[in-house]
């Protein structure tokens, strides 16, 4: 009888679940490739606490870190606001949502009169807590939770490489860069150069990485005279990051060999990352992040200037700690910014870094310059003929996270007007579509840059690509009409109407019907040396089903003969036109319009 009831009440229960969720896998359950990215930095996404705008602080925006008017301090955004705008986030189709860092950071630095604040958050000083100006550990955990009850992942923006900039150099006048000092004019062993007097006995180098050599290393003025501002000893948190010998020390990087894994990111504190205590101690932090929230992945900034024996140590440590959380597909991708369409430069750093994954900066360079210019779609043939460069080949390309543009370089829509600087609105709008269609169906993780889905075009990068999605208050924002609707920065954007949002959101569900479009192999079909047209073919892992895509990158339509497989003979549409059947076994008819796309599915 006991059985009987617990059986019933378990009918019942399942009788009251919506039947989406009796049948969903968990999307603990997703792969990464499954996923649609959404990039947020919460400063300028949405303020719903004005309370916490100026982090706790008091005084001028010297002081809070807080100017709504200019473009380089903070402006109110928060954890808050994000959660109030999940609803719209996800109806865009994003799936998994990428917070830039919200680490407690220095809320100004620089040299007087070109002070700006850490609204991004790339200048931590506290790595274990949420920075005030955003909100609290209580938000954040508020936020994975809400996006958790959606089945959305949350991906945090994390930094090894360096803190804020609290060391300065007694050579140098505070504020300002000191030039990069070598490991051959500067070794370990010398104070001062090579002419100085010996110190740290015995230091065998950096490249060996045990705790016995780096216990020898205790005098930092090899190459500079580090020391902390008064006021600033213990600024950083945990402890140990107040220690100056865990810190290179040797001045700028010039982002070009041994100076760029070595010195100071733009006058930020590098860390000594060869050092065992040091990978020991980012472990800690961001395991700890695992453990208190539960999130789903990390994007790492600067990855590239960090050696690859962290990576090595770092990036099993912190699979094992998620696994054990409870969190089997954990996605870590590393930035290595490269303006240049190199992937075996990228896949390099999957190769001997061991980084599962990295941003896709070639597709980004390769769709700039077919899309927003007037190259040949071949370049997007060289693109994905490398993809057997990354480790896992063409299979672990699919994890790569892939963009149009990001917060640093600059928006998608703003290289396109570059490219095409006579081009009226309809054309600058037709490419940016064509653009996200591309991002959306070809192999990769698409990732968007929260404001792309609103016509943000943006003046440049940095901070001319970091517009509020709220109602702005920067005047070099909002002097910038959006395109695709007569609007500006001067009033909110969250229009789920515009033309932009309304192709994401249409082509989001389309990737999320069809696995071929998140899990498929690919294949070419179509290709040229000029503006025109590019095709592959993606295929169903499960079933085999084949599902083309046929893009023209001109701006007059092309007709050719498509090779397909010999088994695929009808075809349905799922954009544009698509012939009902194959013309002849492994011959498929289609036309495409001028800077439109065509999907076309086999039955």
């Amino acid at each position: 009888m006991r059985i009987r009831k617990r059986l019933l009440a378990a009918l019942l229960a399942l009788a009251a679940t919506p039947a989406a969720a009796q049948t969903a896998p968990s999307y603990r359950d997703r792969l990464p490739q499954d996923e649609v990215i959404y990039f947020v930095l919460p400063d300028r996404f949405a303020n719903a606490d004005p309370t916490n705008d100026r982090g706790e602080l008091k005084g001028d925006r010297l002081a809070t870190g807080f100017d709504p008017t200019a473009k380089g301090f903070y402006h109110g955004g928060d954890l808050k606001g994000l959660i109030r705008r999940l609803d719209y986030i996800q109806g865009l189709g994003a799936t998994a949502l990428w917070v830039g860092p919200i680490f407690k950071n220095k809320p100004v630095q620089g040299a007087k009169g070109q002070e700006s604040a850490g609204y991004h958050g790339y200048w931590i000083t506290d790595f274990t807590q949420v920075d005030p100006h955003l909100g609290s550990d209580h938000d954040f955990k508020a936020l994975v939770d809400a996006a958790h009850a959606r089945g959305m992942k949350v991906y945090m923006d994390i930094i090894v490489n360096h803190t804020a900039d609290v060391i300065k150099y007694r050579e140098c006048a505070p504020d300002h860069y000191c030039p990069y000092r070598s490991l051959g004019d500067y070794p370990y062993q010398r104070r001062g150069g090579v002419t100085g007097a010996a110190i740290n006995s015995g230091f065998a180098g950096h490249n060996d990485g045990s705790a016995a050599n780096f216990a020898k290393l205790t005098d930092p003025n090899y190459a500079y005279t580090p020391y902390l501002p008064k006021g600033e000893e213990r600024v950083k948190t945990p402890a140990w990051l107040n220690d100056v010998t865990l810190y290179h020390n040797r001045g700028d990087s010039t982002f070009a060999g041994e100076s760029s894994t070595l010195g100071d990111f733009s006058g930020l504190d590098d860390l000594m990352t060869e050092n065992p205590h040091v990978v020991a101690g980012m472990i800690e932090i961001f395991g700890g992040w695992i453990d208190r929230f539960g999130v789903d992945g990390f994007r790492i900034d600067t990855a590239q200037h960090v050696n690859p024996e962290f990576w090595q140590a770092f990036v099993p440590a912190i699979k094992a700690r998620a696994a054990a959380k409870g969190i089997p597909n954990f996605h870590i991708f590393g930035e290595v910014a490269t303006g240049e369409m190199d992937p075996a430069r990228l896949a390099t750093h999957t190769r001997v870094d061991g980084l599962p994954a990295v941003l896709d900066f070639a597709f980004q360079r390769a769709l700039v310059d077919t899309v927003g210019g007037s190259a040949g779609t071949d370049e997007l043939r060289r693109l994905f003929f490398a993809d057997p460069l990354y480790e896992g080949g063409a299979v672990g390309a699919l994890q790569l996270p892939t963009f149009l543009g990001n917060h640093d370089a600059g928006r998608f829509a703003m290289f396109v007007k570059r490219g095409f600087p006579k081009a009226n609105d309809d054309e600058l709008l037709q490419r940016v579509i064509l653009g996200h269609a591309m991002l959306l169906t070809l192999r990769g993780v698409p990732t968007i840059y929260s404001g792309d889905e609103q016509g943000f075009v943006g003046k440049g990068g940095d901070q001319d690509s970091r517009e509020d999605m709220f109602a702005s208050k920067v005047a070099t924002y909002n002097d910038n009409r959006l395109l695709g609707t007569a609007k500006t920065t001067a009033t909110d954007s969250y229009d789920t109407a515009h033309p932009l949002y309304r192709a994401i959101s249409t082509l989001a569900k389309l990737r999320a019907e069809l696995p071929a479009l998140r899990r498929g192999k690919q294949v070419l079909r179509a290709d040229g040396n000029k503006p025109g047209l590019f095709a592959v073919s993606r295929f169903d892992p499960e079933t085999g089903r084949e599902v083309v895509l046929a893009f023209n990158t001109a701006t007059a339509p092309v007709s050719a003969q498509i090779l397909v497989e010999t088994r695929s003979t009808d075809f349905v549409a799922r954009h544009g036109d698509c012939a009902p059947k194959a013309s002849a076994p492994g011959s498929l008819s289609v036309t495409v319009p001028p800077l439109d796309y065509v999907i076309c599915t086999a039955q």
